[in-house]
C-alpha cells in the first residue's frame, strides 16, 4: 500500500531480539475509516525501541534503544519511513519511556534499570543537542519492609498543561514533578508519595488538571490535584471491577470520550479495565472488565470511538468498537498481527 507522504499513521514501539521480540524497529500503521489497522512495514530498524514519542510542530520520531541504554531522533522520509536524526544519546539502564515537551523545546527519559531521569535539549531541526541529568531519587520510604535499600525505578515521564514535568519512580513509590531551566535541565519543585510497594507506572492528565496514575505492583488508580501549584493525592482505588490475580501487573492508563472514561490495561489477567471519571474528575470508578484480545497488554490506545490494544506476547494490536454510552469495548471487530507491540503512539 502507497501512501502520500506525510499522512498520519500510528507508530509502534517493539521489542527486537536483543529485548526477547520478534520485531526488527519501529513499526507504521495505517488506520482505516471502519477502525481497523494495517501494517504499513517498519519504519525504522532499531534496537528495542520500546517507547516512542512525537515532536508537536516536526516530522521528527524519538525513541528508547531499551537494551543499549540509548536515545534517539528519527526524521520522517517518505510514505512512512523514519531516518536518523543525529547520533544516538547514551542514557541509562533499561531505557524505557520518553516524552516531549509541548514546545518542543526538549525531550526527558526515564531509565528503569538505574531510575535515572534525563533532559535532551533540541535544537531547531528537532535534534538532541545537550544531556542534562536530574537529581536522583531518595526513597520516602526507606526502611520500611525488608529494610534494605529499594532500587530506584524512573518510568515514565508526562508534559503538565502548565508546563511542569511529572515522572513516575516506581521503585520508590513516588511521583515527582520538576520545572525546565534551559541550559540546566530539569528542578525539582515537589513530589507526591503513594503507598509502600503500589509502583506507579503510567499517568494522564485529565482536563481539570489533576493526574490519572495506574500502579504496575497494587495495581490500583491513583487521581493527585493541584493545589496552589503543589500536587496532593485525592484518590485511591482498584483498578480493575473484579480482583487482580497474583501475577497481574497495571501497564497503561489513557483517557476516552472527553475525558469521560479512563481505560487501564492489565497484564497477566489479559484485561482492559473500564473506569468511570467521576466527582468532577476526583474519582476513578471500575465500570467493567473486557478481555484484551491478546497477551500481555502492554499499551493501548482510544482513537474516537476505537480501542486498539497492543500485546507484546502474542504479537498483534486488537481493535475494539466502545460503546458511546457505556463506555465500554465490545468484542474484537479487527486483529492485525505485527511483531512484538509495545506502544501505539500517533504521528501529529
Amino acid at each position: 500500500m502507497t501512501l502520500p507522504a506525510q499522512q498520519p499513521v500510528i507508530w509502534t514501539g517493539t521489542y527486537t531480539p536483543d529485548g526477547g521480540g520478534h520485531a526488527d524497529g519501529i513499526g507504521a500503521l495505517a488506520a482505516k475509516p471502519d477502525g481497523s489497522l494495517e501494517r504499513l512495514g517498519t519504519a525504522a530498524k532499531t534496537d528495542s525501541p520500546s517507547f516512542v514519542a512525537v515532536h508537536p510542530t516536526l516530522p521528527v520520531v524519538y525513541a528508547v534503544a531499551e537494551q543499549r541504554k540509548m536515545v534517539r531522533a528519527f526524521r520522517r522520509s517518505g510514505d512512512y519511513g523514519l531516518e536518523p536524526l543525529g547520533d544516538p544519546q547514551p542514557a541509562g539502564e533499561a531505557t524505557c519511556h520518553v516524552a516531549v515537551d509541548r514546545q518542543g523545546r526538549f525531550v526527558t527519559v526515564t531509565c528503569w534499570g538505574d531510575g535515572q531521569v534525563l533532559l535532551f535539549e533540541l535544537d531547531a531541526d528537532g535534534g538532541m543537542t545537550g544531556r542534562l541529568p536530574a537529581a536522583p531519587s531518595v526513597d520516602p520510604h526507606a526502611g520500611l519492609g525488608t529494610g534494605e535499600p529499594r532500587q530506584s525505578r524512573a518510568h515514565a515521564s508526562l508534559m503538565l498543561a502548565d508546563g511542569r514535568i511529572m515522572t513516575t519512580d516506581l521503585g520508590h513509590d513516588t511521583l515527582r514533578v520538576w520545572n525546565y531551566v534551559p541550559g540546566t535541565g530539569l528542578v525539582a519543585d515537589h513530589e507526591v508519595v503513594l503507598p509502600f510497594g503500589s509502583g506507579p507506572r503510567h499517568l494522564v492528565q485529565h482536563q481539570n488538571g489533576n493526574v490519572f496514575v495506574v500502579s504496575e505492583y497494587s495495581v490500583e488508580v491513583f487521581v493527585v490535584r493541584p493545589e496552589a501549584g503543589v500536587f496532593e493525592l485525592v484518590f485511591r482505588g482498584p483498578a480493575t471491577s473484579g480482583r487482580s490475580l497474583p501475577d497481574d501487573s497495571g501497564a497503561e492508563i489513557c483517557l476516552g470520550f472527553q475525558g469521560s472514561y479512563a481505560y487501564v490495561g492489565v497484564r497477566g489477567s489479559n484485561i482492559i479495565s473500564v473506569l468511570k471519571v467521576g466527582a468532577g474528575g476526583t474519582e476513578l470508578i471500575p465500570v467493567k472488565d473486557s478481555p484484551s484480545g491478546g497477551n500481555w497488554p502492554r499499551h493501548h490506545l482510544v482513537r474516537g470511538n476505537w480501542l486498539h490494544v497492543a500485546h507484546e506476547r502474542s504479537d498483534d494490536v486488537a481493535t475494539f468498537a466502545l460503546d458511546a454510552v457505556t463506555g465500554c469495548p465490545g468484542d474484537v471487530v479487527h486483529n492485525l498481527r505485527t511483531p512484538s507491540p509495545t506502544a501505539l503512539v500517533p504521528s501529529i
